[in-house]
């Protein structure tokens, strides 16, 4: 009972949520800021905008480098400050947590690669990975899922955007032994973290001109969890009628999108659906390589891939697919309104696709990374302006 009421206390704390406040428009400008950093690698450009670079793990720092790489030939006025958490590298740690926190917090904006979290518990619940997005309110993960042209999965043409609440829901990080060989696990839902979300995929909507919003949910099994979830996006959701809304629950939802992934537009969901459904939704347009992500509080942008996977075993072999993370990087210009260099990055990657000569292997070729980064450098200026 002493363990049970200490859970209870935490999580007393976790739901006592500040006030929201408004959500900032997606197009929202930063402001290049003068930074003072004590990091060897982070070159003073003036003018520039500042970012924060975290590699992560596995093939997160080929993929940075294949961003730097493509900045760099593009001319982009990005200034990368570069730091290192890792909890397989032992390079986690409270201090580093808040160098990346405070560099994060004064920059806006940042770029990371998957940290990845040990399945083994050494007295720590809430990876850093997750309190790193706790403690910034990371609370929307937006993936827009789209198909590639020139690249045929199985389903083509698609388009198609999943919206997850990431700070409550079953990543809460509150478990207990209530007895031996019992775990309780602790799922919160709240009605102002699940009203929040909900208007953001309704102002999403609203915002990229579509047309409906799919609600995702287990509420006829988690009748007060999921129910309140439920009916907090029901109530948003007459405050928009332009936009179609629909409900449905998550395991019909898994075979409709693998059936006919075209009647979803917008989805909408909790913190573990929504991981599942990105990777899923990944796999119907080819895969982790190639769909990018983004992560957004009041504040604070986080751009990343969609379906974050480390790739461990494809670590120094020259074989990641840096599209995902280059398109994600792409989406960044745009978010700083770097519109020109978003569209040119942005193209010339697709155009490397399109034409379909360098292929890495998951997409079925047998490209290298490196082959593709200078492929996509070919494409940025195809007329030698």
């Amino acid at each position: 009972m002493a363990a049970l009421g200490g859970v209870r206390g935490v999580t007393r704390a976790l739901v006592a949520a500040p006030n929201p406040g408004a959500w900032r428009s997606l197009c929202t400008s930063a402001v290049a800021q003068a930074a003072s950093r004590s990091q060897g690698e982070d070159v003073r450009v003036e003018g520039a905008f500042p970012v924060t670079m975290l590699p992560g793990d596995g093939v997160g720092p080929e993929l940075m480098h294949a961003v730097k790489e493509v900045f760099k030939a593009a001319s982009v006025p990005v200034e990368f400050q570069e730091h290192h958490l890792s909890e397989v590298q032992n390079m986690a740690s409270e201090e580093k947590l808040e160098q990346v926190l405070s560099s994060m917090k004064e920059n806006k904006v940042a770029i990371i690669g998957k940290i990845h979290t040990p399945m083994e518990y050494k007295g720590e619940l809430a990876s850093y990975d997750m309190r790193l997005r706790r403690k910034l309110d990371l609370f929307a993960n937006v993936v827009h899922v789209k198909s590639l042209p020139g690249y045929k999965t199985r389903h083509n043409n698609l388009d198609l955007v999943i919206i997850r609440e990431q700070t409550e829901g079953e990543y809460s990080s509150l478990e207990h032994e209530s007895a031996r060989g019992v775990i309780e696990c602790l799922k919160i839902v709240t009605r102002t973290k699940s009203q929040r979300i909900a208007k953001f995929a309704f102002d999403y909507a609203t915002k990229k001109g579509r047309g409906k919003v799919t609600a995702v949910h287990k509420a006829n099994i988690m009748k007060l969890g999921d129910g309140l979830f439920l009916q907090c996006c029901e109530e948003v959701a007459e405050l928009y009628p332009k936009i179609k809304f629909e409900t449905m629950i998550i395991d019909n939802c898994c075979m409709q999108l693998v059936q006919n992934p075209y009647q979803f537009d917008v989805l909408v969901m909790p913190n573990l659906y929504g991981n599942i459904i990105d990777n899923l939704a990944a796999g119907l347009v080819g895969g982790a390589g190639v769909v990018p992500g983004e992560s957004y509080s009041a504040e604070y942008a986080v751009f990343e891939m969609g379906a974050r996977h480390p790739f461990a075993q494809a670590v120094g072999r020259n074989i990641a697919n840096p599209t995902a993370m280059l398109l994600s990087a792409s989406n960044m210009l745009r978010h700083l309104n770097l519109e020109h260099h978003s569209n040119t990055i942005a193209d010339a990657v697709k155009k490397v696709i399109k034409v379909g000569k360098v292929r890495t292997r998951d997409m079925g070729g047998y490209s290298t990374t490196t082959d593709f980064i200078k492929s996509v450098i070919g494409h940025l200026h195809p007329y030698g302006g």
